[in-house]
């Protein structure tokens, strides 16, 4: 009807798949990560892309913005880039809740199907700490990058100890390609076996058990 505007709320059930395809069509290949632990917080979406990192806060229009200032700080120390993503409810207020560096996704319904719209592209995050963004890699992941840098596997050294070493002798923009691929290559099938065959290899060092988290299929899309 002429005149009246579109209310539809929008959950985050219903923005979900679509906003993983939205990026799949504007990064080409990426690797989506569901509901993972980021320090005190867990983020709702993370997107592998060959060279980054991007931790997504969605915010449907039934969310509020109670727990957004601890998101927002927790995901800083974890990823290269961040968006929130939000319904009309929010997209007028958003960009006074979130730093300038974060990019604004919005979503509505239009004509019956989820549209979204980039209001403002993220520039690289200045809080991101890599002790913090390595630290989502398992240990076995971490030998990897070892290995492929001819460093030695301190065996009998804590995960955050080998971490550390990484950080220190790996050049930078070589170590975000290297994190990126190990998350492109991360099996969740195969967790257990991984983490057993390690700790069989390595003895007590190995770390703590990992929590599954929510994993979705890789795309190839062309740029």
């Amino acid at each position: 009807m002429c005149g009246v505007q579109n209310t539809a709320m929008l959950y985050d059930k219903d923005i979900r798949e679509p906003l993983f395809e939205y990026l799949e069509e504007i990064y080409g290949k990426v690797r989506i990560l569901e509901e993972k632990k980021t320090g005190k917080a867990r983020a709702d979406v993370v997107m592998v892309t060959p060279d980054a990192l991007y931790g997504i806060e969605i915010k449907s229009d039934a969310d509020t913005y109670t727990r957004l200032e601890r998101q927002v700080r927790e995901y800083d120390r974890f990823y290269d880039y961040n968006y929130v993503v939000v319904g009309t409810r929010h997209a007028l207020h958003i960009r006074e809740h979130v730093p300038d560096w974060w990019g604004v996704i919005t979503v509505e319904l239009v004509e019956g199907a989820t549209d979204f719209y980039m209001m403002r592209r993220p520039s690289h995050n200045p809080g991101m700490d890599w002790s913090e963004k390595i630290s989502i890699l398992w240990r076995p992941e971490l030998v990897h990058i070892q290995e492929l840098n001819g460093m030695p596997r301190y065996r009998e050294k804590s995960k955050r100890f080998v971490a550390e070493k990484i950080i220190q002798n790996v050049p930078e923009e070589l170590l975000r390609c290297q994190v990126s691929e190990e998350l492109f290559q991360r099996d969740y099938h195969k967790i257990s076996e991984i983490i057993t065959k390690y700790r069989r290899e390595n003895g007590s060092y190995a770390s703590k058990p990992f929590k599954k988290t929510k994993r979705r299929r890789i795309s190839k899309k062309p740029r």
